[in-house]
């Protein structure tokens, strides 16, 4: 089922101060996001409706977490295939960074093909690749091997040097930022993974903030240069399919911030 959006998902608003006529103009002030609606509003997501804060992403924790379907990692390429699928070409799949339509028949770990990258990266909690954390669909893309190994394990920042086959990328020493077209994606499977895994189902507890050194402790960053990232891109048509394929066909549950991506604002 798709998700059925009514009202715009993010109203912007500046202050202004003017004289006109030797009159002193009043300040606006900024007018927060518009809730958006959509069709699990009043089934999935009915506890978590009208909360904030700490008590909202409790109550995503438990949505989101409950009566899952946990998938192996290699199970992880066929179902790739079918979340990540090029709209335009069926037998292809859209790489992440680059957005390059490549062949689904190319997976693997050579160069020119595509592999599974994991946007929160492994190490920064150990969790592997065991059923969990480490074949969670929702923060699992297709990327070109090349791209994905200068991706490495950093955190997410703005600014750096252009990356080799990901035009609009670029990369320094700790950090990594997408292309303008992934870069909500990427804040919003980030943000996903922090709800998701809270530490108490044997994985750990994974949190965002605002470092780009964080090695292998369970944090991943830049949270406000995330937050910056949810705001500039809106979920596209591929994402919410693809937020609808992995709820139906195989893990059961929902990224709740593609779904209503004012929810970032209002937990952090």
């Amino acid at each position: 089922m798709s998700v059925v959006r009514i009202g715009s998902w993010k109203v912007w608003a500046t202050t202004l101060a003017a004289t006109l006529v030797g009159i002193t103009l009043p300040a606006v002030t900024a007018t927060p996001a518009s809730a958006t609606t959509t069709a699990y509003d009043s089934t999935y997501y009915k506890d978590a409706i009208g909360k904030t804060g700490t008590g909202l992403k409790s109550s995503l924790h438990t949505i989101i977490s409950g009566q899952t379907t946990k998938i192996s990692y290699d199970a992880v390429w066929n179902a790739l295939k079918t979340t990540d699928q090029d709209p335009a070409n069926t037998s292809n799949v859209i790489l992440l960074y680059s957005g390059t339509s490549r062949s689904k028949s190319l997976n693997g770990g050579s160069v020119g093909n595509w592999n599974r990258e994991h946007t929160w990266a492994q190490s920064h909690g150990n969790f592997g690749t065991s059923a969990g954390p480490g074949t969670d669909l929702h923060h699992l893309r297709a990327a070109d091997v090349q791209v994905n190994s200068t991706r490495g394990n950093k955190d997410f920042d703005n600014g750096g040097s252009p990356v080799s086959g990901a035009p609009g990328s670029y990369t320094d020493s700790d950090s990594f930022e997408p292309r303008d077209a992934d870069k909500g994606d990427v804040a919003r499977m980030i943000l996903y993974m922090a709800v998701r895994y809270e530490g108490g189902d044997g994985w750990p507890d994974l949190e965002p903030n605002d470092s780009t050194s964080n090695g292998s402790v369970p944090f991943h960053g830049r949270l406000s240069v995330l937050k910056q990232w949810n705001e500039q891109d809106p979920p596209s048509a591929f994402e919410e399919r693809r937020n609808d394929v992995i709820y139906t066909t195989y893990q059961h549950n929902r990224n709740p911030f593609i779904d209503h991506p004012e929810w970032v604002e209002a937990i952090w």
